[in-house]
């Protein structure tokens, strides 16, 4: 058992000194969000996809606030086909104290935590882009359902200045208007 240790501590170390290695350095944020003017709908243009993401239609994110001043997320979508039934996941924004509202954590079914930065954020609060240090996913969203396509190519700038891949980034399927907005009226508080 002591050799197998021994022989393994070499490769241990070795991928701990490659992981270290290639770590990235974080993403920074803009330097303050008002969250009152963040708050409201926010179609999602572009996406690095979660598994759960993709390949839907007609994403968007919704934000109010809370009465602790944490924010309220609904994600409203329809998966796979712009006809397919709408489906909403609730979760919870968590700002990170001293990050000028820049950063905040989502609590996912009350037990997961994911990062959240907003990366860039218009002057006009019309467009968004959040990231991740890890540059795994990516959203840019805008409070209309379509942008220009300068718009759009300058979110591809930004995204690989920021250190992503930005051929790997995914134009997200908006078809507005729908019948059944209805369907996206969010009641009730914060879990």
């Amino acid at each position: 058992m002591r050799s197998l240790v021994a022989s393994a501590l070499p490769l241990l170390l070795t991928l701990l000194l490659t992981g270290c290695a290639e770590a990235r350095p974080p993403i920074p944020t803009v330097q303050n969000v008002d969250l009152q003017r963040f708050m409201g709908r926010w179609y999602v243009i572009g996406i690095l996809p979660t598994r759960l993401e993709r390949g839907n239609h007609n994403p968007v994110e919704t934000y109010q606030l809370d009465s602790k001043g944490n924010v309220c997320t609904w994600y409203r979508y329809r998966p796979d086909a712009a006809n397919a039934p709408v489906k909403l996941l609730q979760s919870t924004g968590l700002v990170v104290p001293g990050t000028g509202n820049a950063e905040w954590k989502i609590r996912f079914f009350g037990l997961f935590k994911a990062q959240y930065k907003v990366g860039w954020l218009a002057e006009d609060y019309s467009q968004v882009m959040i990231v991740r240090d890890a540059r795994d996913y990516l959203w840019y969203m805008a409070r209309t359902p379509s942008v220009s396509e300068s718009d759009y190519q300058a979110m591809l700038v930004r995204a690989g200045a920021l250190g992503y891949d930005a051929s790997r980034i995914e134009r997200v399927p908006q078809h507005w208007p729908e019948t059944d907005v209805g369907k996206d009226t969010f009641q009730g508080a914060c879990k």
